[in-house]
């Protein structure tokens, strides 16, 4: 099947959530001007359906392999990658002095959504990419960077993240890879690391992995952790990639999708040979390693949008093609079963919720570019929407992704229609870059009490001063008050209502940003992009907005409840 670039949307939501039009007012953006910003969108979406999307299903059915030599990548994966590189869009936005483009990361969230809405699986190599030239921007030597950034940035090289090991998951401090000076201002790492996205591949010339590892007399936990740039080859005298550097493919997940993006066992320095270079200093690790996940935690709310509006475009056209049944109202011949109530009440649920996660992803976006702007308050609303965007842009993914097989009836169950690809690939965003219960852990700790509140009121009150619809106003105040007990209630049970409050949260938030688009329509010229705007606004506003009131008392509840039976009594027959 062939998909449209949301380029129209994209356009949209740049403006009335992300805020584009003050964001290239500063100097720093002043290249973010309306021609160019349409130029990107539409060069973007031709280069996505022209390359990326035809290797879709090949990646899908074949998928990444691993062999003694390494990863080997399907048929046409290398070509169309290196056609990336060819056309700059690894550059869109990576500070200029190292050969990039310096866009907004608004800008790049746009140009990523298309990529990912093509081909998901191949889209994470360039996500993960992005993430490494954040961390090396901000905590990498001169020289670092200037040998590293201008390739990463150009997309020549990929990057990679390195944290989970088989006994250290979401607990990051129980890692054991160990890092050894050699003397000359290198280290030798050994150890295991697994579920590294893109860890190997035969698209680019190098692969630059970011390893999380401790150094002799590091203490227990966190504290100990040192980040170190190891490349897959190391770079001889004129900066090119030489020696190979004693990494070792272990294997390949059989994963439930996403096959066309290799997930690897690496093991480093198997022969005691396999050099890195610490970033930053020892024992600082993970302040490094979360300047990388921050963004890449918002890139796979992304990706939750993304396969959303695959499975819409998908869900549309087949409920338009497909005939079964005369409309009960009407009776008559059978009608395309995009006549039925029940498949219109589905199909526009898929389409105000793709809406919705865009929006708030986009507004996440943009706050990343206002607090690099040193924007008041940018940086406390980006550490509050953060959680938000990548816990409910992937629950809004999956949600969509199985109506999607619902509207195909039988036939979404059957792999050759594609809709059951839309869920396999998108089932695995909530797990990976800290599921999305450590997000919602997050959002009621760290992000909630952290400032006492500060952050949420000033959200609140934001919002409080924008919205007119009463379903809207109603959720609004539910959510304030379930946050008000919260700040006030104990650690168990705040995290016992964590992700009820997590998606009332981002419903409201969600609802704003929509009910503001739909006040920007009167001065849209195009009178089927409003027709559409104006009844998925009203659908999220009419029917959603009201569902997540119904969370509050889930949210209140707390976990007394939740502690009623023993493990052993979980597993009683």
């Amino acid at each position: 099947m062939e998909l449209t670039p949301a380029t129209a949307e994209q356009r949209f939501a740049l403006t009335h959530a992300a805020g584009i039009e003050a964001l290239a007012a500063d100097p720093r953006f002043t290249d973010a001007t309306p021609d160019m910003l349409d130029a990107i969108l539409t060069g973007i979406g031709e280069f996505a359906a022209g390359e990326w999307r035809p290797l879709d299903r090949i990646g899908d059915t074949v998928g990444a392999r691993w062999t003694p030599g390494g990863v080997v990548m399907p048929d046409g994966y290398r070509a169309a990658y290196q056609a990336y590189v060819a056309g700059g869009w690894g550059t869109m936005g990576s500070p200029a002095e190292f050969g990039g483009q310096a866009m907004p990361f608004a800008v790049a969230t746009a140009v990523l959504e298309t990529l990912g809405t093509a081909n998901l699986g191949f889209a994470l190599a360039p996500t993960l990419t992005v993430g490494a030239i954040e961390a090396l921007t901000h905590h990498g030597s001169a020289e670092q960077q200037a040998r590293y950034l201008p390739k990463l940035a150009t997309g020549e090289w990929t990057g990679t993240m390195n944290l989970t090991e088989p006994q250290a998951g979401s607990d990051v401090g129980a890692l054991t890879t160990r890092a050894e000076p050699v003397g000359d201002g290198n280290w030798r790492i050994r150890g295991t690391k697994i579920y590294i996205s893109f860890g190997d591949h035969d698209m680019a010339d190098n692969i630059v992995h970011l390893v999380l590892a401790r150094t002799p007399g590091a203490p227990a936990g966190t504290k100990g952790i040192s980040l170190f740039l190891v490349p897959k080859y190391r770079l001889d005298a004129d900066g090119n990639p030489g020696e190979p550097n004693d990494i070792r493919v272990v294997s390949i997940e059989h994963k439930m999708g996403l096959h066309a993006s290799p997930t690897c066992v690496l093991s480093f320095g198997d022969h005691g040979d396999c050099i890195g270079e610490l970033i930053g200093a020892e024992g600082a690790g993970m302040r490094a390693m979360f300047t990388m996940m921050n963004n890449a935690r918002l890139n796979v709310g992304l990706q939750g949008v993304q396969v959303a509006e695959a499975a819409t475009q998908r869900a549309v056209a087949y409920a338009r093609e497909r005939v079964q049944s005369p409309r009960a109202s009407a009776g008559g011949a059978p009608v395309a079963i995009i006549e039925h109530p029940d498949v219109r009440r589905m199909l526009l649920r898929m389409t105000a919720q793709t809406m919705a996660g865009r929006a708030l992803v986009y507004y996440a976006a943009g706050q990343v570019d206002r607090a690099t702007l040193g924007i008041e308050g940018a940086k406390a609303r980006l550490d509050l929407v953060t959680p938000l965007a990548k816990a409910h842009g992937t629950d809004i993914g999956c949600e969509v992704a199985s109506i999607g097989v619902q509207v195909h009836g039988g036939m979404g169950y059957v792999e050759e229609t594609g809709a059951a690809q839309h869920y396999r690939d998108v089932r695995i965003t909530p797990i990976y870059e800290g599921t999305n219960g450590i997000q919602a852990a997050d959002l009621v700790g760290r992000k909630l009490s952290g400032d006492g509140g500060a952050a949420i009121d000033a959200l609140f009150a934001e919002m409080r001063g924008e919205i007119e619809h009463a379903a809207l106003g109603d959720l609004l105040g539910d959510t304030q008050a379930v946050a008000r007990w919260m700040l006030e209630a104990s650690v168990d049970d705040r995290l016992a209502g964590s992700y009820p409050f997590l998606t009332m949260l981002s419903t409201c938030v969600c609802g704003w940003l929509l009910e503001r688009q739909g006040r920007a329509l009167a001065g849209v010229d195009d009178a089927d992009f409003v027709a559409r705007k104006r009844a998925a606004v009203a659908f999220y506003l009419d029917r959603i907005v009201p569902e997540a009131r119904g969370l509050g008392m889930a949210a209140m509840a707390g976990a007394a409840g939740l502690y009623g039976l023993s493990a052993e009594q979980f597993a009683a027959g």
